[in-house]
C-alpha cells in the first residue's frame, strides 16, 4: 500500500486536484445559471439542495475512484464537509440540516462497504460530533428566529386592526366586514392545502386590507341609500387599485397583495380592475372573491338589509362557473357550515 500511495503522490501535484477534481470544478460551474433560473422562479431555497446533492455525489465518485485500489489511504474528511455540516444552521431549516448531516454520513458508510475500509470511521464520528454542535446552534437561531417572528406578527395585526377601525369609522355598515372575510377566506384556504404557514399569514393580512382602498372613495358615494349612479360605480371600482397602491411597500404582503387588487374580477371575465378570466386570477383573490360576496350579501348595508345566510348560499351557487372559480365552489359547500359557526359568532 506504501509503494501505491507513493504511485500516487508522484501522479497527482501537491495542492492539485486530480483529473476527476477538474470535473467537479466544470459541473459546479455549470450550476451557476441553475441559480438564476431559480431566481426568476422565486425560489432561490432550492439552490443549497442542488450544489450540496451534486457536491455529495461527486465527492463520493471522486473517493472511490481515487481509493479503488489503495482503500487503506483512504482520507479522513475535508475542510468543505466541516463547513456544510458548521454552516447549515444559517439557513434555519432544519430539513436542510438533516439532509447534510446524513447525507455525509450515509456517503462515508457507503463508501466504507464498497472500498472495505474501516479509515471511514473517524469522518463519521467526526460529522455526528459537528452535527450536535450545529443542532445547538440551530435552535439557539429557531428561538430568536420565532421570538422576532412573534413580535412583527403582533405589530402587523396592531397596524391592520388600526387601519381597519378607520375604514369602519369612514363606513359603519363595513363593521367586522373585513374580519369576517378573513376568516371565511381563510378556512376555504386551508381546506384547499395549498399554503404553507407563512403564506397564509400574509394571506390573512391581506384578506383583511382588502377594502383599504375605499378610504379614497368619499362618503357620499360609500353612504348613499339609493343605487349608485354609473358614474359613481366607476369611482367605486377604482378602489381595489387605490388599496394595491396603498400598502403596496408593506413588508409581509408579498404576493398576497393580488388579493386586495383582485377580489372583484369575476371567473367569465367581467369583473375588475382588470377583467382577468379564469385561472389569469390568482388563486388567493378567487378565494377571497367568494368569502368577500358571501359576507357583502349577510350583512347590512345603507341601500339594503342583509340577506339570509341560505340565501346567500344559494346565490354563491348559482355563480359557479360565472362569477367564481367552479372548483372552489365544490370547496365552498364542504366547508359552508364552518363559515355558518363564524357568521353566527359575529
Amino acid at each position: 500500500s506504501s509503494a501505491a500511495s507513493d504511485v500516487y503522490k508522484r501522479q497527482t501535484p501537491l495542492g492539485l486536484p486530480n483529473k476527476f477534481g477538474y470535473v467537479m470544478y466544470v459541473i459546479f460551474a455549470l450550476l451557476i445559471p441553475l441559480i438564476f433560473y431559480n431566481n426568476k422562479r422565486n425560489k432561490q431555497y432550492l439552490t443549497k439542495y442542488y450544489f450540496f446533492y451534486t457536491y455529495a455525489i461527486l465527492s463520493f465518485v471522486n473517493d472511490l475512484i481515487t481509493y479503488w485500489n489503495m482503500p487503506n489511504e483512504f482520507s479522513s474528511g475535508n475542510a468543505v464537509e466541516l463547513f456544510l455540516v458548521l454552516l447549515s444552521p444559517i439557513f434555519i431549516n432544519k430539513k436542510y440540516f438533516w439532509i447534510v448531516t446524513i447525507g455525509l454520513i450515509a456517503k462515508y458508510l457507503l463508501s466504507g462497504v464498497i472500498l472495505v475500509t474501516v479509515r471511514v470511521g473517524l469522518p463519521i464520528v467526526l460529522i455526528i460530533l459537528l452535527g450536535i454542535v450545529a443542532y445547538i446552534l440551530l435552535t439557539r437561531f429557531y428561538g430568536y428566529v420565532n421570538a422576532l417572528s412573534t413580535s412583527y406578527d403582533q405589530q402587523m395585526v396592531g397596524i391592520v386592526k388600526g387601519v381597519i377601525a378607520a375604514l369602519e369609522l369612514k363606513d359603519p355598515y363595513t363593521r367586522g366586514h373585513s374580519e369576517r372575510v378573513a376568516k371565511y377566506a381563510l378556512v376555504l384556504a386551508k381546506e384547499l392545502g395549498a399554503y404553507s404557514k407563512e403564506e397564509l399569514k400574509s394571506f390573512n393580512y391581506a384578506c383583511l386590507l382588502h377594502d383599504i382602498g375605499k378610504v379614497n372613495i368619499p362618503d357620499s358615494i360609500l353612504m348613499k341609500p339609493a343605487k349608485l349612479t354609473d358614474e359613481e360605480y366607476e369611482i367605486i371600482k377604482t378602489h381595489p387599485v387605490v388599496g394595491v397602491d396603498a400598502v403596496k411597500s408593506v413588508e409581509g404582503l408579498g404576493t398576497s397583495l393580488s388579493i386586495i387588487r383582485s377580489h372583484h374580477e369575476r371567473w367569465d371575465g367581467k369583473g375588475y380592475p382588470d377583467q382577468l378570466k379564469g385561472e389569469d386570477i390568482p388563486l388567493n383573490a378567487r378565494i377571497t372573491a367568494i368569502a368577500d360576496a358571501f359576507d357583502a350579501m349577510t350583512s347590512s348595508r345603507s341601500y339594503r338589509g342583509a340577506l339570509p345566510v341560505e340565501e346567500a348560499y344559494n346565490r354563491i351557487i348559482q355563480g359557479q362557473g360565472t362569477q367564481f372559480d367552479p372548483n372552489l365552489v365544490e370547496l365552498f359547500k364542504k366547508v359552508y357550515p364552518q363559515w355558518i359557526d363564524i357568521q353566527k359568532e359575529s
